[in-house]
């Protein structure tokens, strides 16, 4: 009696900023990597990602950089494990969520996949959720006990809040030349140009997210689940008030609910096209 085959796949969250990557062999998911990828040859993509191809069967992505990345990808993909890659796009209905935008594509398939990948956490208990991704965007999604997605909200990230105001004030961006800040205060108080920049890009965003939290109560009648993922969520998770999680690889568990609902078969998957962050 032989053995049950079980299938390798690697599953890719492309940001604007980071790559980050894991094997899932069966339903088991592997740790992480990430990498920054900004100026990345094809060549790079090939390197970084090598090891963790080896031996892959299926190559899931959600893409949210663009079509040169993602030809990049592909390249890599068929190169190393003769897979062509699926690239996931945001539908009417997936793995138990309900997509609550009028047109369903418009909302960004990162979003999507982390909104999926929240509602499958165990520690929800049947609890809406409250999906925060903080990178160089900072998005917020709710989706109910139900599983149906009720909207979210898209402001700048911390760090492009501070470069906006760098770039678009000339007295600010005199008086803050010199090294970023390496502590933001507890409180929105800063004594330096440089560090009032990013204190109050750190506390609003830390605001907002109190403030949706308070809002999603409102609307389901129960505090949900405050999930916090991306680059920048260890450090904004130290303003925030509200009972929080730090998951940093969530749109990758939203890929993992995503395969266990709907697995394709290996080397047979299609590339199709997906937006981000919208």
């Amino acid at each position: 009696m032989t053995a049950r085959q079980v299938t390798v796949r690697l599953l890719i969250d492309v940001g604007n900023t980071r790559l980050k990557w894991a094997r899932l062999r069966g339903s088991r998911l592997g740790p992480m990597h990430a990498a920054a990828h900004a100026g990345w040859s094809s060549d790079d993509y090939r390197r970084a990602l090598a090891p963790a191809l080896r031996d892959v069967e299926a190559v899931e992505i959600v893409s949210v950089a663009g079509a040169r990345v993602d030809r990049a990808l592909t390249r890599a993909s068929r190169a190393l494990c003769r897979a062509a890659p699926r690239f996931v796009s945001s539908t009417r209905r997936a793995a138990g969520v309900s997509n609550g935008y009028r047109e369903v594509w418009r909302l960004g398939a990162d979003r999507w996949v982390a909104a999926i990948g929240g509602w499958h956490l165990p520690a929800r208990r049947g609890r809406s959720v409250c999906v925060v991704d903080i990178g160089t965007a900072t998005t917020i999604d709710l989706v109910d006990e139900q599983g149906r997605h009720r909207g979210g909200t898209i402001v700048p990230g911390p760090a492009l809040m501070v470069s906006s105001l760098l770039q678009g004030t000339r007295g600010i961006q005199r008086r803050a030349v010199g090294a970023a800040a390496t502590n933001v205060p507890p409180a929105p108080f800063a004594r330096s140009t440089r560090a009032a920049l990013e204190a109050g890009a750190y506390h609003a965003v830390a605001a907002l997210i109190d403030r949706a939290v308070d809002a999603a109560r409102q609307l389901t009648g129960r505090r949900p689940l405050l999930l916090l993922t991306g680059g920048a969520a260890p450090a904004i998770a130290r303003h925030v008030r509200r009972p929080h999680v730090v998951v940093p690889d969530l749109v990758l568990r939203g890929l993992v609910a995503l395969v266990d609902a709907s697995p394709l078969p290996p080397r047979r998957m299609r590339a199709s096209h997906r937006g981000g962050k919208s």
